[in-house]
């Protein structure tokens, strides 16, 4: 009789804890773990671990290090932890020269180069006023170098980062048509907006552009240089009889960067083929221009706080494993331009369709403890409804945040979901989200430190994408992924 009383209570346990939606290991997923862990990756050791430098190998090393000891197997490369690829750097040597007039200019202080070219020009510069007045130009561009004064009017400055942005958007709305007119060379001249952001856009300029084999900033062959100068400089632009004379050479050298690569293997007999892929990134800023007293760039929201959440979801799954194998990615060179979702996804350790489905994140651990959101749950962004409901039912079970689903808007300004390692795999038509607890002022700044994170936040946040995770993993079929799901870009 007490056999079958034992039996009995057991059973009804079973099935109280299975309708009670609570995954087996959530209490595995421990505050105390969540902060040891990141202010060990997020510490000055590291100088703020930039892409394709020792100090990103030596993050992603550490990183390695927490997969073997948690027992997360390697899914690397050649029985690795680790897929090793090539970073391009492309960026202006110092032995480059300007001068206006034969009046030479100092690269960075004189002049900054925000697109490059390998290019020796010695030509008469056209000025052409304002950037507002370009549209009623009719002067023929082709083969000329042409100056204009940079106007913030029409750009919008009520976005993150605007000092690294400003330059860039001022090319796109009215740099670009010029180059597809014919010009060889544009000059901008500062106005008082790009002249204040001088010295925090010079730090993205100096460090050129990146990219792996075959993608858009390797080779630079199809680019005119860009140029900016001081407010001083009009006075002499503006006579029209300037001439720019110039040669900027472009060196270009191979860095190595890696993904971090481990799996928790499935249970099932068939579903073991398949795998639910969690998603971050290595990489932060490394050491930049100084920010209240501190240059080095930390990124512990952006992004060491997703990384100790998906080593927090591992402890989970290691001691529940779910039907469905585990794949742990933490990508390398994010902030250079998703490169390692890039590698990965062209060269996955694992066949790209068992991948069936991406849960990434992307700064989960600042802002109010009550609110956060996913990218990808609305057209067209969304790539799989089946999959945006466990989202949100992982959330109403759990965490209960209240999500702001702006963020995930065409017509939000920062087009925030075409900048995490979630795209490319979103790209291919794999289910994927990106979870967030969005931008804060500490965004990409030395402040984006250990010591400000709400530690109570990130780990709701990790509570939310291991209860997604685990109703991927255990499903009886794959997420499907929408029809006719197109981005809009």
């Amino acid at each position: 009789m007490r056999l079958i009383f034992t039996i009995l209570f057991f059973f009804l346990a079973f099935n109280l804890f299975a309708q009670s939606n609570i995954p087996p290991g959530l209490n595995l997923i421990k505050t105390e773990d969540l902060k040891k862990d990141l202010y060990e990756f997020a510490d000055a050791k590291f100088k703020g671990r930039s892409a394709g430098t020792l100090d990103e190998l030596k993050g992603a090393a550490w990183l390695a290090e927490k997969y073997r000891a948690i027992g997360i197997k390697p899914a690397g490369d050649d029985g690795t932890y680790f897929q090793y690829f090539t970073l391009w750097r492309n960026y202006v040597s110092p032995q480059s020269t300007f001068a206006i007039n034969n009046n030479p200019l100092k690269l960075w202080k004189d002049v900054a180069v925000s697109q490059m070219a390998n290019i020796n020009l010695n030509a008469p510069v056209i000025y052409l006023g304002s950037v507002l007045d370009i549209e009623s130009s009719s002067v023929d561009l082709k083969g000329k170098v042409v100056a204009l004064e940079a106007n913030k009017r029409d750009i919008n400055l009520n976005v993150s980062l605007p000092t690294w942005r400003y330059h860039r958007a001022i090319f796109t709305k009215y740099g670009l048509p010029l180059q597809q007119k014919g010009a060889v060379g544009i000059i901008f001249i500062a106005d008082e907006t790009a002249d204040q952001a001088w010295d925090d856009a010079n730090e993205n300029f100096k460090r050129g552009t990146y990219d792996i084999e075959g993608g858009v900033n390797e080779n630079l062959s199809t680019f005119v240089p860009v140029l900016w100068l001081h407010a001083d400089m009009k006075n002499t632009l503006q006579q029209n009889n300037a001439v720019l004379k110039t040669n900027i050479i472009i060196s270009k050298y191979a860095y190595p960067s890696v993904n971090v690569v481990g799996k928790i293997d499935g249970t099932d007999a068939k579903l073991r083929s398949e795998y639910l892929l969690y998603s971050g990134h290595t990489d932060a800023h490394g050491i930049r221009n100084e920010i209240k007293n501190d240059s080095i760039f930390y990124g512990a929201d952006d992004n060491g706080s997703v990384n100790v959440a998906m080593l927090a979801n591992a402890r989970a799954f290691i001691k529940f494993p779910a039907k469905r194998s585990i794949l742990f990615v933490i990508h390398g060179a994010e902030e250079r331009g998703l490169l390692g979702s890039k590698y990965y996804s062209q060269h996955p350790t694992v066949p790209i369709k068992s991948i069936v489905t991406v849960l990434n994140g992307d700064m989960i651990g600042r802002n109010n403890i009550d609110s956060a959101t996913i990218l990808g749950s609305i057209p067209p962004h969304r790539n799989s409804i089946e999959l945006v409901n466990m989202a949100f039912a992982a959330n109403k079970e759990g965490p209960k945040f209240i999500l702001d689903s702006s963020w995930d808007k065409v017509t939000h300004v920062e087009g925030w979901y075409f900048r995490s390692d979630h795209l490319p795999y979103a790209r291919l038509g794999i289910p994927a989200l990106m979870y967030t607890t969005l931008l804060h002022p500490d965004y990409h700044t030395p402040q984006d430190n250990a010591q400000n994170i709400n530690y109570d936040k990130l780990k709701k946040m990790a509570d939310w994408m291991y209860r997604t995770g685990y109703k991927v993993a255990n499903a009886a079929t794959r997420p499907a992924t929408d029809k006719n799901f197109k981005l809009e870009r």
